[in-house]
Parts: structure tokens; C-alpha cells; sequence
């Protein structure tokens, strides 16, 4: 299995590059900010099951595929930033409709975590920065004389999982911290609602317009 040096210097390049804000950081911030700390919350859980899926599809061989090819990659990129642009509108359309009532537990609310959830999900799945990484980095700390790769990479991947699902939530427990203040106006409510949909559009922009680090 993974020798403890392997995993400690994965374990370090792993924060290194966790600590650096990038769309995962910034989605959960934007969801605390249009719609409080339990969706941040959700959308947290979210996004590490998706990054998850990542480390899977690299133990599996898929993550070679669409790190190396160009068109598979921007594909991907493409529909993880229309994605964020969507739910961005939403939010934007819908700020108007942001009580201060609402910061109590409404109706259905089982169903709104779990579609969050799966929000996080397709998120994380098409987060560029998670392809990269668990594609490019993630096999080169495995110990090929070791055998066993796919269980080595699935190893290693719960590293920075754990880290990021630790990190995302407190960005979206302060982002939500700091809305809380504006709940006390639902005229500030809905400023700090349409902000939260507006930083998901530019998001989904940037993301669009970043090109593949080759």
C-alpha cells in the first residue's frame, strides 16, 4: 500500500493547492451568500462526493483520458461552467423572493439538502482545477513496485478530500456568518442574495474562459 512518506508529501501538496481559493471555494461562498449556512453546508458535502468521483475515474483510467484530451476536457470544463452560470441566474432571479422568514427551517426542506447535494456534485465533477489535479498529480505519489494502483489512488484521494471538505465549509460557515447580518433587512437580504448569484455567474465565466494548463 501507500508508504507513509508518499502520504505525508501528498498530504502537503494537497493543502498547498486546497488553501488556494478556486471554484469549489468560490461556489460554496456564493450558495452561504444567496442561501445561508445550511446550503453551504450541503453544498460542501457536495462537492467533495464529486471530487470523489474525480479520484474514482483516475484509479479507473477515465481521468487519463480527459486530461490528455483537449476536446474532452473543454467539453467537460463547458458544461461544469454553464452549470454555475444557471444556478447564478437562479439565484438572481429569485433574491426578490428571499425573506428574513426563510432563515428558519421551511417546508420540504429534506428534498432542498439533497438537490443541493447533487448541485455540489456536478460541481465538483467538472471543477477544472479537480481534473487537473487528481489527473496529473495524483498518480505520480503512487508506489508502483507496490502494485495495487487503483486502491493506492483511491487511498491518497481521501487526503484531499478530507481537507477540502473541511476548508469549503468553513469559507461557506463565515460567508454564512457574515449574510446573517444582512438577514436582519430582507431589502439587505436580497442585496446579499443577488451578490451570491452574481459571484456563481462570474464564476462559471471565468471558468469558461480559463484555458487547460498544459
Amino acid at each position: 500500500m501507500v508508504s507513509t512518506d508518499r502520504f505525508l508529501a501528498f498530504a502537503a501538496m494537497s493543502l498547498l493547492v486546497i488553501v488556494i481559493p478556486g471554484p469549489s471555494v468560490l461556489f460554496v461562498i456564493g450558495r452561504a451568500l444567496a442561501h445561508g449556512r445550511r446550503t453551504a453546508v450541503a453544498t460542501a458535502l457536495g462537492n467533495v462526493f464529486g471530487s470523489y468521483v474525480l479520484v474514482v475515474a483516475v484509479a479507473l483510467g477515465v481521468g487519463t483520458l480527459v486530461e490528455r484530451s483537449a476536446a474532452v476536457f473543454m467539453a467537460v470544463k463547458l458544461a461544469g461552467a454553464a452549470y454555475l452560470v444557471f444556478l447564478g441566474v437562479q439565484a438572481v432571479r429569485h433574491r426578490r423572493d428571499m425573506k428574513v422568514a426563510d432563515m428558519a427551517a421551511p417546508a420540504g426542506e429534506a428534498r432542498g439538502d439533497v438537490r443541493t447535494v447533487v448541485d455540489g456534485i456536478l460541481v465538483g465533477v467538472t471543477n477544472p482545477k479537480g481534473i487537473v489535479f487528481f489527473a496529473a498529480v495524483l498518480p505520480q505519489f503512487v508506489d508502483h513496485s507496490a502494485g495495487g494502483l487503483p486502491a493506492q489512488m483511491l487511498l491518497l484521494g481521501l487526503v484531499p478530500i478530507s481537507i477540502g471538505l473541511v476548508t469549503d465549509t468553513l469559507w461557506g460557515l463565515g460567508a454564512a456568518a457574515a449574510r446573517g447580518w444582512f438577514a436582519r433587512s430582507e431589502r439587505r437580504l436580497s442585496v446579499v442574495g443577488g451578490a451570491g448569484g452574481f459571484a456563481m455567474i462570474g464564476l462559471g465565466v471565468t471558468v469558461a474562459a480559463t484555458g487547460r494548463a498544459d
